[in-house]
């Protein structure tokens, strides 16, 4: 079923309108509350115990939740705007992204109130999973009637795009793409050729305003790590204020590259085609030529397990820092390069820098079953396409003996 377009008019009128009622917290801020949330994220920062307690900031919502039961004000809004662009065909919904806004501290005993409204309904936009319009929805959060933090959530009401056959999406010409053999004269063997298919790029890291920095960074060469103004505190991966003072003031020192294996994980799966290269040659072509304008290092290494992107939530790339001590973080690494078809076990490792952080990325230059804990590293970029680079950790010289 193609959608149907809908007046933009139409859908921009349902923006200010209420999701529900003015709503009440069901409980007061408190303490055990707090105490389980951070037992759950493993948040021991000392602000959110004792006398003078504040709630973190990132449990704004929780206090507006209606639990199992829910909420029994919910306005006719929402449910009608979201009914008609069902019936124009509209029909799927994914989320995706929520922002929180902090404007004063939540501390035991304050009672929470809410208001929420649809902030905006966007355009028609055509996205990879369909046509659809973004609905945002903005939750104004108070305090004993202060002003305490604004939650907007974010949503694509979408029609579902059509899948290709299994048959369409190895044809060239459906989809979208000109025919190789339409471009030349057929040849005999052409029934046992494969049309060309451009290599999948490598998902992009999430890069938002509290990590913006480490990746323009990376894109110098600049492996950087946060500094807190107040205390002085080294902290990876980037956060937007300090665990150890609660500052949220900052700058950034260089760190030098040199570091060592502080704990590891090997990695097993099957091959993905954004994370293969085709194998090296073992020796060079004997028409290779000698000056140096062959195939470089960078892309021979290119083959070798690659890199894990810090700071991100993104496939593809490992998230710093997000590894207990003593303990890799394996669910959020990158799957190394694998010859095609073939899947190649690698090592992630868990890296404590010489400044004394510790950080997640692939380790490269040694096989994968020849890393050990207290192996030294040493920082490298890599090159993943023309757009993206990556920091990984490469043995030493002598490191793996």
């Amino acid at each position: 079923m193609n959608p149907v377009q809908l007046p933009y008019e139409q859908l921009k009128a349902y923006e200010g309108r209420p999701t529900s009622a003015p709503g009440v917290g069901k409980d007061l801020v408190n303490e055990p509350m707090i105490r389980h949330w951070c037992e759950a994220v493993g948040d021991a920062n000392a602000a959110y115990r004792g006398p003078d307690a504040v709630a973190p900031p990132t449990m704004l919502q929780a206090w507006t939740m209606g639990g199992l039961s829910g909420h029994a004000d919910r306005s006719g809004a929402y449910d009608e705007l979201s009914g008609l662009l069902d019936s124009a065909g509209y029909t799927s919904i994914v989320a995706t992204d929520c922002e929180q806004e902090y404007l004063r501290p939540l501390r035991p005993g304050d009672r929470i109130t809410f208001d929420s409204v649809i902030e905006s309904v966007s355009e028609c936009k055509t996205t990879k999973l369909g046509a659809g319009h973004f609905i945002t929805t903005r939750m104004d959060i108070h305090a004993d009637g202060e002003p305490a933090g604004t939650h907007r959530f974010r949503v694509l009401k979408y029609a579902p795009a059509a899948r290709l056959s299994k048959t369409d999406e190895r044809s060239p010409e459906v989809a979208g793409r000109p025919s190789e053999t339409a471009e030349r004269p057929p040849r005999a063997d052409d029934q046992h050729q494969a049309p060309r298919r451009p290599r999948p790029r490598r998902p992009r890291p999430v890069i938002n305003r509290d990590n913006a920095g480490f990746w323009e960074g990376v894109r110098g060469h600049r492996l950087l790590i946060q500094r807190c103004t107040g205390c002085r505190t080294l902290r990876f991966p980037w956060l937007p204020g300090c665990n150890s003072c609660g500052s949220p003031e900052w700058d950034t020192v260089e760190a030098s590259g040199a570091g060592t294996v502080f704990s590891y994980v090997v990695m097993h799966h099957p091959p993905f085609p954004a994370f293969t290269t085709p194998d090296p040659p073992a020796d060079p072509p004997a028409d290779a030529p000698a000056d140096g304008t062959g195939p470089d290092a960078a892309a021979l290494d290119a083959a070798a397990p690659d890199a894990a992107g810090p700071g991100t939530a993104s496939p593809g790339t490992a998230s710093p820092g997000t590894a207990s001590p003593g303990t890799a973080s394996p669910g959020t690494a990158s799957p190394g390069t694998a010859s095609p078809g073939a899947a190649s076990p690698y090592a992630v490792g868990l890296i404590e820098l010489a400044e004394g952080v510790r950080m997640v990325s692939n380790i490269v230059g040694v096989p994968y079953d020849k890393v050990r804990i207290g192996m030294v590293v040493r920082l490298e970029f890599l090159c993943a396409d023309e757009e993206l680079e990556l920091p990984v950790f490469r043995v030493a010289e002598g490191g793996e003996g």
